[in-house]
């Protein structure tokens, strides 16, 4: 104690109070250059960085190896995590090899660089302001599989806006196929190629028929096949410069195989068309391959309300049309008539609410029966059919619903698609035998009833999965008769000892073809009027609840 107060006064005799200051400013310069030294000199020996909550792409991020010349201010990164708070560990290893992230939660260079970037969330897109950045495409899914997408890369130019991408998108999925382009695109119609033409894409191709319902050989044996391709170059042989530039996406999709019969025309192309073209809110145009004037003019309300363009011709255009972003084909649930909204932004009951203010529908919601309000009369449609699984009896029929107190209204549907679900949406229970017509279920209010009349032939699964199962979705309910063989008038042609009356499977077993001439193209329908009674009861208890 008594050397340590010699020294401090011995320090106070040698320096004067404002030499102390100094001195101590000095010393503390000092330490913090020696740290910032330090610190700098060690770091690329520091021990990995541990990133918490990776998310999960689907087995690992895919990363695309860039075999062309890339300009030498691009910044390459061997290695991306990407966590839940959007923050992007990026490896920098100088060249122009990209390689997957290990499976670790852990990156470490010995040339690394740590950066949080600011995403910008577009259409279902993350993009920053790097010059070459991931791209995320998200999908939307259940709990359990939110947070999984798909990634490609992307050069970019200032500002964040896509210049060239490394590769296209194709999905397979169940009943379709389908590939978003962005970038330089550019189609030919008459040679029904689309072309992603840029530097940094590797030379892929696939060939695409842009209908959905993929598997099916009849029908899409109508429709016109596409090619794709990328790591094309302006001079190649075949890349034609652009004579039309468009500034909105494009969706290519066709019109041949099955359209033309009403149900196909929903679930093969208005919804699929609905799903993969709404999120553009209208700014969007459609390039229809197979081209069929009559369907575009029966539905021509629907597509103005999905796209503020006239649509393209494109098999007949002698232009090359350039677009930012193209979609070949179209998306759509595996199931018929259905939009699973854990596998997508959209839903049936969404998709039928567009269909309501598109046609300017007023009916919410069916008619709720009380015992204090007996005068309320639910109003029944009888769906009317002239050549095949018609009514022989509809008048007996409606005679019969009347006294059950229904208001009864008999139609036949047509190309007039306006009227045709007027004349639906102010019913509360629809009836009518399995076939196309009863896909205008789509425009009856929620919790309206439909009844299925099945024929003979083994309709069962064809009726569970055309009109059953879809109906739930759409919020409606449903009732089922099966007729007896007493009801068909296929009894009359054939003795009852016939395959036709008495094994339908024998026939099934021989085809389509063969089933579709016999209990589609020949079978009408007389119903029992005393048998069927007890399910128009049941739809107007129903309408109680």
């Amino acid at each position: 104690m008594g050397e340590k107060i010699m020294y401090d006064t011995i320090f106070a005799r040698s320096f004067s109070r404002y030499d102390q200051k100094k001195l101590g400013y000095g010393a503390f310069l000092a330490c913090f250059l020696i740290a910032l030294s330090f610190s700098t000199v060690f770091k690329p020996y520091l021990g990995p960085l541990t990133v918490n909550k990776r998310l999960s792409i689907n087995d690992g991020l895919k990363m695309v190896r860039a075999n062309d010349t890339i300009s030498s201010n691009a910044t390459f990164f061997s290695n991306v995590v990407i966590s839940f708070n959007a923050t992007v560990e990026m490896v920098s290893d100088g060249s122009s090899n990209m390689s997957s992230t290990s499976r670790n939660d852990t990156i470490g260079s010995s040339t690394s660089s740590s950066k949080t970037l600011g995403f910008n969330y577009t259409n279902g897109v993350i993009r920053n302001d790097t010059r070459l950045m991931p791209v995320l495409e998200i999908n939307n899914g259940s709990s359990s599989q939110q947070g999984q997408g798909k990634f490609m890369f992307c050069g970019c130019v200032e500002g964040g806006v896509p210049e060239k991408i490394i590769e296209p998108i194709c999905n397979i999925e169940g009943r379709t196929e389908f590939c978003e382009m962005n970038g330089d695109i550019r189609i030919n119609g008459k040679s029904s190629t689309v072309l992603q033409v840029g530097m940094m894409t590797e030379n892929s191709s696939w060939i695409i028929g842009p209908y959905a319902r993929k598997g099916d050989r009849e029908a899409l044996s109508h429709v016109t096949k596409w090619r794709v391709k990328t790591g094309v170059k302006d001079g190649d042989n075949g890349v034609h410069q652009c004579n039309r530039y468009h500034g909105v996406p494009a969706v290519v999709f066709s019109l041949g195989g099955y359209a033309g019969n009403n149900f196909h025309d929903y679930t093969d192309i208005i919804i699929p068309l609905y799903l993969t073209s709404r999120r553009f809110n209208g700014e969007v145009k459609f390039l229809i391959t197979n081209k069929n004037p009559w369907w575009i003019n029966k539905f021509k309300t629907i597509l103005r309300n999905l796209s503020h363009y006239d649509p393209i011709d494109i098999d007949n255009e002698q232009q090359v049309h350039c677009f930012p972003t193209v979609i070949i084909g179209l998306k759509r649930d595996p199931k018929e008539l259905t939009i699973d909204p854990s596998r997508s932004p959209h839903s049936m009951k969404e998709f039928r609410q567009f269909l309501r203010t598109t046609y300017s529908l007023k009916k919410t919601t069916a008619v709720k029966l009380t015992n204090n309000n007996r005068k309320k009369r639910p109003r029944l449609l009888i769906l009317s059919r002239k050549k095949t699984r018609a009514f022989t009896n509809t008048k007996a029929i409606a005679t019969m619903a009347r006294t059950l107190g229904y208001k009864v209204t008999i139609a036949e549907t047509d190309s007039n698609v306006a009227k045709v679900a007027e004349t639906i949406n102010a019913c509360d229970v629809m009836m009518g035998v399995h076939g196309a017509g009863l896909t205008n279920m789509v425009f009856l209010p929620s919790n309206a009833i439909l009844i299925q009349i099945v024929p003979i032939g083994g309709f069962e699964w064809l009726a569970r999965t055309d009109f059953e199962e879809p109906s739930k979705d759409m919020n409606l309910r449903y009732l089922e008769y099966k007729i007896k063989t007493e009801e068909s008038t296929l009894i009359q042609q054939y003795p009852p000892y016939h395959e036709v009356i008495r094994n339908p499977g024998a026939i099934a077993k021989q085809g389509w073809d063969a089933f579709k001439a016999v209990y589609l193209q020949q079978q009408n329908v007389k119903l029992d009027i005393h048998r069927f009674r007890p399910i128009l009861s049941r739809a107007i208890e129903l309408l109680h609840e």
